[in-house]
């Protein structure tokens, strides 16, 4: 099992649910998130005062997969989130060594 950890603008949350839903992903978390990479921030006006953030909004996804889709959920993150512009974010997987069902006890690959 594979765990994505994928930090995306947020407008792009909607076509990448739905694009990862058409493959076969039953679930994921997702979090409003501020950070910053090489982005560095931006400049914005607030009543008429022109102020700079380095923290900008992003949303995180979490999903808990199975090995045979991991890459392709990986790729489809990557083509639908991308703007082609500074600051589309990044995708992480880790191996997921266990998950449990909490209702049923399932584990492994069923629990997903």
């Amino acid at each position: 099992m594979k765990f994505i950890i994928a930090v995306i603008k947020p407008f792009k949350l909607d076509e990448v649910r739905e694009a990862l839903s058409g493959i076969g992903v039953a679930g994921m978390t997702v979090t409003e998130v501020k950070g910053f990479g090489r982005q560095k921030g931006q400049t914005e006006i607030y009543r008429g005062a022109e102020y700079s953030t380095n923290m900008l909004p992003k949303v995180k996804l979490e999903i808990a997969t199975t090995d045979a889709i991991a890459p392709q959920v990986v790729e489809t993150i990557q083509q639908v989130a991308s703007t082609e512009a500074i600051g589309d974010g990044k995708i992480f997987v880790l191996d997921l060594a266990s998950a449990t069902r909490i209702r049923t006890g399932e584990t492994g690959d069923t629990a997903l």
